[in-house]
Formats: structure tokens, C-alpha cells, sequence
């Protein structure tokens, strides 16, 4: 049977410890796929505690697997599916769903009906019986219905239930307001019609919002009894904890979508139910629901994190190696307190330096100088719209590390003002994050849930510090901190004997909504300006990192190819931008990296071979693998799990060979492939494994 011209098929499974059920789900695909053609299967892991990664590793090998590293709920597991899944319509089930033979072409053929953006199977339990999944629009009456008859009763009278319970009419095709989010297939004209799922419901009420979206736009919901579904489903039944989540998410959407007055009324309507419910239960059978009253009454703005309400929680004081004010906003200190922000409330302590600026010892002494009191004059801001709880402040330091003396005075004077500004913001006994290590001395002190030394580089190696002293601080902080983090495990394993079990291995993470492929028609001017083809470098230009010898060799060795290099330098480049075929367009806004990027038809990583490179674990890598880039790299120990997106060379010569191999055949894996191996890398992720290990530290000090 010919399979019309529809987009490919992706089946997006969200998994959260599924290992008992993800095998007969991923069993029935074949039977379910009969005439449908072939379809991706995306499998989006949320950190489970089980083998359910291996499980599915094991019955279909064939299977992307992403790994979210948290779980970060149904609806951020489904967007990451659906990122992979570029261009497809798409399918999502839950991991205890088994569809019926020929299903998905049932479900391909409804979709394609004209209006139609959302498609849904009948579903059944194990035995036949039937499962109700057809729902009406929420609003207040519906739930005051529910609340005084049942849920059944009202469902009776479409203005007081919002449950179809009609067992005929689930006999027929149909469209619906909405439809339980078991298994459900998305047109990708209604993906790139709509903003992603809203993450922040956690679990429940993310698939009503959407679909509510979906049909607001002019996309139907459609129902169709002939693609049949398996559900085993039952948790949220006897699981008070999921219990209260759904009711208190019923409300959070109704305010969320209507105003805080209307969301009030369905609060009183949604507590009026669960509180009769309670009653007429009695003690043992009323447990989930008086567990619902407790959440709605009073309601927290939206779910906690998997272990949040706990304890209070605390805030978070990071010291920073870069400066907000000047340097790449893209570096993971500012990732990883960004995304704590929208959970936490932070204060960034900028850069307090690891050695003053020196004629003969440091390059463009005044500008730095310069820079930094221009930073220093910024005191404390709220940077960040979006993020209300993320402040950055600049303390004044004294940076004369050499001396004991001015190491004393520079860390009371710099505590002095970090504490004042604390006890401003009410962070009283915060997470502390060190990443420089001249905090150190400054941090010594001070009272905190926990230490978490970001071991993000050697900064002995640093060629302008004062390498005794920045090693005994780094010393200290190794051996005193309650975590130490890497994203080299080549540091990590050299210092293991120092710091044992609290060493934990946090790889970078990358913003994927923000690195995606620009058309030609969005990218900047000046680069549109020089003729391809086009080897591109972003980042900085710093003369520890890039070996500007290479460089200058590719632009002699490739003079028909643009050289193009975006960023600070920190040396001078006319020994480069004196070949006609470089570019240097200078420093730009993180904002405006992608745009750039984009118009790449190889991104390159010239380093130079030293203990920092050795050390080191570049964000840009993942950028420029998310922008879905053709990456030629010099050799250092984290590429090695690179090595399949990534050409690798081992000196300047194979170096401009693997360009020009680059320039001629393309990537190792097309830019979908690349794309997709770092959607599941996000900030989030990584904040939350960060936010995992800091506030489960033992005791105050």
C-alpha cells in the first residue's frame, strides 16, 4: 500500500522510571506502524532511578534515546522529543500505552482531514473495557457540577460535566475540546503553529492547555474509535501526591488563561469538590482529596521540583570567573544560575580577578582596568526581566593575591560587601558556588547550606597568575567543599585522590531554543557581505586559548575561503586581518551569536595545545553542534566523545585538510543528526542536577 505524501513520522515516549511497561509499548510499534510507513522512535528519558534507558536499548536498539538528566515533567520531556523530531508529525504516547495493529495509519488518515491538528485513538484498559477520554472545555459551572452530582452525573448535562461519559459516543468520529494526552498525534502544521507545551505544570493539565491552544488557532481536535489504544494507566488514582497535583493544576490553567478572578472561582469550585469528596470517603478513603485541599488552599504559583517542598528553599550565591557586565553571557556560570533563577533566588558575585592587570605581564592593562570599574560602578541590578530573583552585583576588590596581607584585606573587604548585599536580598544561609578560586578566602567564612566548588578549568595554569598562590586556593577549595563539579574528566580523574565521592561529573549544557539555524534572510548584513564559502570561529580571542598560528595558515593555505572570526581579542589582529580572505568583525552580543553562526559552512576550534585546553570542555562545541555545523576541531581528552559529529586533528596541517574535507563533502552526520545529539543537553538539566547535589547537603555551616 502506497503511504500518501504526509511529513515523516517521530513517536515521542516521555519515560520517568518506566522499565516495567516500556517494552510492550515499544513491542506493539510494529504491528501499530502496518501501511503507515516507517516512523523515528524518540525515546526522552527524565533521569530514571531504573533501567529503563536499558531496557529500551535492549528491544529497539534503533531507538533515540535523549537524556534529560532531571526529571523535569511530561510536558519538557515531550518538547525535547519533539525538538529531535524537526519537520515530522508527531505521535505521543505514554510508556504504558500498546497500540493496536494498523493504529497509526487510522490516526495518519485522521490528521489529514482539513482542520485537523491533533489526532486521538479510543482507549481501553487491558480487558477492552472502555477508558473515558473525551472532555469538554473547562469553566467554573462544569466544575461546581462535578462537584455537587459527580463527575459521572454531570456528564451527563454537557453544561455541568466536562467528562463525556456516553459510552456511544465513543462509537463515532468526532471532534473535542479535548482529549486525554495518553496518545495523541500532532500535525507538524500545528507544531510550528504554536509555542511548545507549557513545562511549568510539571505533570497534568499540560495537554489541555496545548490542546485548548491548538483549537483556539483553528486546529481541530479529532477523535477516531477505529486506532485503538492499550492504556494501563491508574497511578494518579492512588497516588495522593499526583492526586493533588491534578486538581491544583486545573486551577492554575483556568488563571493562567482567564485572569486571577476567574482562576479564583474554579480554586473554590475545584476545593468545593475534593472537599466532598473527603467528607463522604471518611479518614482512609478521603486521603488523596484532603491532600488536594491541602495544595489548593493555599496554592503555590506552580509545582515544586521533584524534592523542592521538602525544605525551604535556599538561594543561591555564585562567584563568578567572568563579568556580566563584559564578558560572553554564554559562559555556564551565567547558564547555570539563569535557570536555578527561574526556581531559586540568585545573586551572581562577578569576577573579583586572580591577579591585578600589570604593564609587562598582562595585555591592554587600562582597558581592563577601565572595564572593571565601569562594572564596579553598576553596583546591584536586576539584569534580567523575565527573571525577577536573578541579581548580578560587582564588589570592589583589591587584587594583590602575592601578599598575605592584601589577601586578608582584599577578602574582608569583598565578604563585607557580598554579605550586605545577602542580607538585602534575604539570602541568609545560601548554596554557594565558587567557580574563581580567589573566593576561596572570601567564602572561608561564611555561613551557607552548602559549598560547590565548579571546577570549570585549572586556573593555576592560567599564564598571568601567581601560580603557588591560585594553587593553594584551588587546594583549599578541593579539599573543603561539599561538591566539587567538572566538565573535564580528565581533571576530574587527576584530582579524584583529593576529592573522592564529592567529585561529580555536570558536562555543559546549551541553549537549544536560542542556537538554531537562521534562514539566510536573518542573518546579519556584514556577514552576509563576505563570500562564502565561509570558516567560522565565535568566542573569544584570547592568545592561552586560540593558536593564531593556525589560523594565519588556514587563510594562506585556503585563500578562496572567508575566514570569519567573531569576538574580543585580546591581542592584535593585524597579523591576521592583513590577509584580504579574514574577516574580523569583532565583539558581538549574545543575542546576535546564532544569526551569525548560521551563515558558517564550517565552525572551527583552533586551540592551542596546553594544560588549559587539556582541561577543558568548551560550550562552544555543543552551540555549534546545536546550530547543526560541520565542526573541525584540534585534539583535547572531551572531544573524544565527539568523535562521530566532529573532524579531529592532530597538528596544523591535517587540521586545513580536515577543512577542506569539510568544505567538499559536508559533515560527518547531517545537521538534523548533530542538532538532535544535544537536545536533550539542556541548562535546565544541568541547573537542576546542580540544584539536586547543593540542597541535599548535610547540615548548616
Amino acid at each position: 500500500m502506497a503511504v500518501p505524501d504526509w511529513p515523516p513520522l517521530a513517536i515521542v515516549i516521555v519515560t520517568y522510571s518506566s522499565g516495567k511497561v516500556i517494552e510492550d509499548c515499544l513491542r506493539s510499534l510494529d504491528a501499530a506502524l502496518a501501511d503507515a510507513g516507517p516512523a523515528r522512535v524518540v525515546v526522552v528519558d527524565n533521569a530514571s532511578a531504573d533501567d529503563t534507558v536499558a531496557r529500551v536499548r535492549e528491544v529497539a536498539p534503533e531507538a533515540e534515546v535523549i537524556q534529560t538528566g532531571r526529571n523535569a515533567g511530561f510536558a519538557a520531556g515531550v518538547n525535547a522529543g519533539i525538538a529531535a523530531a524537526d519537520g515530522c508529525d508527531v505521535l505521543v504516547l505514554n510508556p504504558d500505552i500498546r497500540l493496536a495493529p494498523g493504529s497509526v495509519l487510522l490516526l495518519r488518515q485522521a490528521l489529514a482531514l482539513p482542520g485537523t491538528g491533533i489526532a486521538a485513538p479510543r482507549l481501553t484498559g487491558e480487558t477492552g473495557e472502555l477508558h473515558l477520554s473525551l472532555r469538554r472545555r473547562p469553566t467554573v459551572p462544569r466544575a461546581l457540577g462535578e462537584a455537587l452530582l459527580g463527575g459521572h452525573r454531570a456528564g451527563r448535562i454537557p453544561a455541568l460535566g466536562e467528562l463525556v461519559v456516553d459510552p456511544a459516543a465513543y462509537d463515532r468520529p468526532q471532534t473535542a475540546d479535548w482529549v486525554s494526552g495518553a496518545a495523541w498525534m500532532i500535525s507538524r502544521t500545528c507544531l510550528d503553529a504554536l509555542d511548545p507545551l507549557e513545562e511549568r505544570y510539571f505533570l497534568y493539565s499540560e495537554e489541555t492547555e496545548y490542546m485548548l491552544r491548538a483549537g483556539e488557532a483553528g486546529f481541530a481536535v479529532r477523535y477516531e474509535p477505529r486506532a485503538v489504544a492499550v492504556h494501563l494507566g491508574g497511578e494518579q488514582s492512588t497516588s495522593s501526591m499526583l492526586w493533588a497535583l491534578s486538581s491544583a493544576n486545573r486551577v492554575r490553567m483556568h488563571r493562567e488563561r482567564y485572569g486571577r478572578p476567574r482562576g479564583q472561582l474554579m480554586r473554590l469550585a475545584v476545593g468545593l469538590n475534593e472537599l466532598v469528596r473527603a467528607v463522604a470517603k471518611g479518614r482512609a478513603g478521603g486521603r488523596r482529596h484532603r491532600a488536594a485541599l491541602r495544595q489548593l488552599f493555599p496554592l503555590r504559583e506552580w509545582p515544586p521540583l521533584p524534592g523542592e517542598a521538602a525544605a525551604p528553599s535556599p538561594g543561591y550565591v555564585c562567584f563568578s570567573a567572568q563579568d556580566w557586565w563584559y564578558h560572553n553571557r554564554a559562559h555556564s556560570d551565567f547558564q547555570l544560575m539563569r535557570s536555578i533563577a527561574a526556581h531559586r533566588k540568585v545573586l551572581v558575585v562577578n569576577s573579583i580577578g586572580m591577579r591585578m592587570p600589570m604593564p609587562g605581564r598582562s595585555t591592554q592593562v587600562l582597558r581592563r582596568v577601565g572595564r572593571k570599574l565601569r562594572s564596579v560602578a553598576m553596583l546591584v541590578r536586576r539584569p534580567l526581566r523575565e527573571l525577577p530573583g536573578f541579581y548580578v552585583m560587582s564588589p570592589l576588590p583589591l587584587p594583590f593575591y602575592g601578599s598575605p596581607l592584601a589577601r586578608r584585606v582584599n577578602a574582608l573587604l569583598v565578604r563585607a560587601q557580598v554579605l550586605a548585599v545577602s542580607w538585602a536580598l534575604g539570602l541568609r544561609r545560601p548554596v554557594i558556588m565558587v567557580t574563581i578560586p580567589t573566593a576561596w578566602d572570601v567564602v572561608r567564612p561564611m555561613r551557607r547550606r552548602a559549598l560547590v566548588f565548579n571546577r570549570s578549568d585549572r586556573h593555576s595554569s592560567f599564564p598571568e597568575s601567581d601560580r603557588p598562590t591560585i594553587e593553594a586556593l584551588e587546594r583549599g577549595l578541593l579539599e573543603r567543599s561539599d561538591h566539587v563539579i567538572y566538565v573535564s574528566s580528565a581533571l576530574m580523574g587527576e584530582e579524584k585522590g583529593v576529592t573522592g565521592e564529592r567529585a561529580h561529573f555536570l558536562d555543559h549544557g546549551v541553549d537549544t531554543d536560542h542556537f538554531r539555524r537562521r534562514p539566510e534572510s536573518e542573518q546579519p548584513a556584514d556577514l552576509r557581505a563576505i563570500p562564502g564559502p565561509r570558516v567560522g570561529f565565535f568566542g573569544a580571542l584570547d592568545d592561552y586559548l586560540v593558536d593564531f598560528d593556525l589560523l594565519e595558515r588556514l587563510a594562506v593555505e585556503l585563500p578562496d575561503v572567508s575566514l570569519v572570526l567573531i569576538g574580543d581579542a585580546t591581542v592584535p589582529m593585524e597579523r591576521l586581518t592583513r590577509h584580504p580572505n579574514v574577516h574580523w568583525l569583532g565583539f558581538r552580543p549574545y543575542e546576535r551569536i546564532p544569526a551569525y553562526g548560521s551563515g558558517f559552512d564550517v565552525a572551527i576550534m583552533p586551540w592551542l595545545d596546553n594544560p588549559w585546553i587539556r582541561h577543558s570542555n568548551p560550550i562552544k562545541l555543543k552551540e555549534y553542534l546545536a546550530l547543526g555545523l560541520p565542526v573541525v576541531s584540534t585534539d583535547f581528552q572531551e572531544l573524544a566523545n565527539y568523535a562521530d559529529r566532529v573532524r579531529i586533528a592532530a597538528d596544523g596541517g591535517l587540521f586545513v585538510d580536515a577543512v577542506r574535507a569539510t568544505l567538499r563533502d559536508g559533515g560527518l552526520q547531517p545537521a538534523e543528526t548533530v542538532r538532535g545529539s544535544v537536545l536533550g543537553a539542556s541548562w535546565a538539566s544541568r541547573a537542576a542536577q546542580l540544584m539536586a547535589l547543593a540542597e541535599l547537603s548535610p547540615g548548616p555551616r
